[in-house]
C-alpha cells in the first residue's frame, strides 16, 4: 500500500511528487518487509503570515505597548492571549514576515531595534518557521530624520541602512522585500519623506538597483523581492527595465488587500498570468479579505478610509470562509505562485481595524481559520501513515512537495519530496 495525500485535486499535480522511497536502516542496509510511518512535516510551498503581534512574546517583556517596529497598532492581548495565539499561527503557516519600517526600527538615528527583531526572528526560526524581512526600501513610515539631510545623505544612509540590516540577520533571515511599492514611489504625495525625494532625483530604476545590488552584496544568497501594490501595466514595465538594466531580482510580489471586497479567480489569476511572463517566481506577499462590511469601492487609497468601528459579522465571516478557499485554491493550482502570505492572524490591531484576521478579537477561531487549516494541514498534507515496505525496503509515497519522515521502532529520518512526478528516493534511519 502507498501512502498518499487525500483525493488530490488533478489541477495540483504539479505540486505533488510520487516517489518510491529505498527505507534504510542505521546500519545502511534496507529495512525489508518492515513496518514504517510516513508523515508530512512541512510544505515546500510557504503558506505564510506577518509575525508583528509576537514581538512582546518572543522577547519575554512583560508590559504590551505599540512596537517600536511595526507600521500596525497592537491590540490589548495580554501574554497569555499571545501565546495561545502563536500556538494557532504555528499550526498553520511556515513562513513569517517581521516588520523593518525604518521610521520605527530606527526613529532615532543610529539606534535601531537590531536585538528585538533578531530575537523575534530566532523565535519564529528556532520553530522552523522561514523568516521574511519586510521592507529594506519604502517611502511610507519611513525615518523621519532624513528630510534634514541632503540627497546625497539620504542615499548615503540609505544604502548604509540595507547594508547593516541584512548583514546583522544573515543566516536567520534570508529572504526580503528589497524595496516596496516602487512605482508610486517618486510621486507620493501623502506627507513628506525623504525617500519619496531621493526617488524623484534618481528614477525608480536606480532605486531597485541600490536595493538589491547593496543587499546581495551582503548576503549572496539571499531572496529578495520587488514588491507592489499596483498590479497594472506601470509595474509590469517597470519590472520589464529593471531586468533590462541586468538587475538581478529572485521574485516578483504581488499584494491583494481586497478590503473592497474579493476580486474572483479570473481577475486574481489574470494578474499572476501577466506577472509570471518574466519568468520568475510569484509571491503573493500581502493577501486580506474582510469577515464584515466590505469597503466602499469608490476609495481609491484603503488608508483613506477610516472609521469608529469595523466588526466581524456572522454572515462576512462566512463569506470571508469561502472567499479564504477559493483565493488558496486557484493561487496554489498556478504553477508559477510560490508563496501566500495572509496580512494578520488576528482582528485585535489589524490594519486599518479591518476584521480580516483569521481569529477574532476574543481569540476564537473564525471558519476561515479552519477551512485553511483543512486545506494546509488537511487535504494537502500526508497525515501519519503506517506502511509496509517490501522485500526490497521501498515503500512508495505520493504527497505535496516538502519535508518528510520516515520511522521505524526508535529510528527514524526526513526525506525532502522536492521534484513533482515520479522518482526514486533514498532515506536512512537513525536513533
Amino acid at each position: 500500500m502507498a501512502a498518499a495525500v487525500p483525493t488530490p485535486d488533478p489541477a495540483l499535480r504539479h505540486r505533488i511528487a510520487d516517489a518510491t522511497l529505498t527505507v534504510r536502516g542505521p546500519d545502511g542496509a534496507p529495512l525489508r518487509s518492515a513496518d514504517v510511518i510516513v508523515e508530512q512535516v512541512r510544505h515546500a510551498f510557504s503558506f505564510g503570515n506577518i509575525g508583528f503581534d509576537f514581538l512582546p512574546l518572543a522577547n519575554g517583556e512583560t508590559e504590551l505597548h505599540a512596537s517600536a517596529t511595526s507600521v500596525e497598532t497592537f491590540g490589548s492581548a495580554s501574554l497569555e492571549r499571545l501565546d495561545e495565539l502563536s500556538n494557532l499561527w504555528l499550526d498553520l503557516f511556515n513562513t513569517v514576515t517581521l516588520p523593518f519600517y525604518w521610521g520605527r526600527f530606527e526613529s532615532e538615528r543610529g539606534k535601531p531595534d537590531t536585538e528585538r527583531l533578531r530575537t523575534t526572528a530566532r523565535w519564529f526560526a528556532d520553530r522552523g518557521v522561514l523568516v521574511k524581512g519586510h521592507p529594506l526600501v519604502w517611502h511610507t513610515v519611513t525615518a523621519p530624520w532624513l528630510l534634514d539631510l541632503p540627497l546625497d545623505e539620504i542615499e548615503k544612509v540609505q544604502r548604509k541602512r540595507i547594508r547593516r540590516d541584512v548583514a546583522d540577520f544573515a543566516g536567520v533571515i534570508d529572504t526580503w522585500d528589497a524595496i516596496n511599492e516602487t512605482v508610486i514611489m517618486p510621486v507620493f504625495t501623502n506627507g513628506d519623506n525623504g525617500i519619496t525625494n531621493l526617488a524623484y532625483d534618481r528614477g525608480r530604476i536606480a532605486m531597485v538597483r541600490m536595493a538589491f545590488e547593496e543587499a546581495r552584496a551582503m548576503n549572496p544568497s539571499a531572496t529578495l523581492l520587488i514588491n507592489d501594490w499596483d498590479l497594472s501595466s506601470a509595474y509590469e514595465c517597470l519590472i520589464e527595465g529593471v531586468l533590462e538594466a541586468g538587475i538581478h531580482i529572485d521574485a516578483i510580489g504581488l499584494q491583494t488587500h481586497m478590503h473592497k471586497g474579493y476580486r474572483g479567480e479570473d481577475v486574481v489569476l489574470g494578474a499572476v498570468d501577466r506577472f509570471a511572463r518574466f519568468g520568475l517566481p510569484i509571491h503573493m506577499t500581502e493577501s486580506t479579505l474582510v469577515s464584515g462590511d466590505i469597503m466602499p469601492s469608490h476609495i481609491t487609497d484603503l488608508n483613506d478610509y477610516r472609521i469608529p468601528s469595523w466588526p466581524s459579522t456572522p454572515e462576512g465571516e462566512e463569506r470571508q470562509a469561502e472567499e479564504i478557499e477559493r483565493h488558496y485554491r486557484s493561487l496554489v493550482s498556478h504553477p508559477s505562485v510560490q508563496a501566500i502570505n495572509y496580512w494578520g492572524i488576528t482582528d485585535d490591531g489589524s490594519w486599518l481595524g479591518a476584521p480580516v484576521g483569521l481569529v477574532r478579537t476574543d481569540g476564537t477561531r473564525k471558519p476561515s481559520y479552519d477551512v485553511l487549516h483543512g486545506l494546509i494541514k488537511g487535504e494537502w498534507w500526508l497525515q501519519p501513515t503506517r506502511l509496509s515496505t517490501d522485500a526490497d525496503g521501498r515503500v512508495d509515497v505520493s504527497g505535496f512537495l516538502g519535508d518528510y519522515r520516515v520511522t521505524s521502532d526508535a529510528h527514524s529520518g526526513e526525506v525532502t519530496l522536492a521534484t513533482a512526478g515520479a522518482s526514486d528516493l533514498e532515506v536512512t534511519l537513525r536513533t
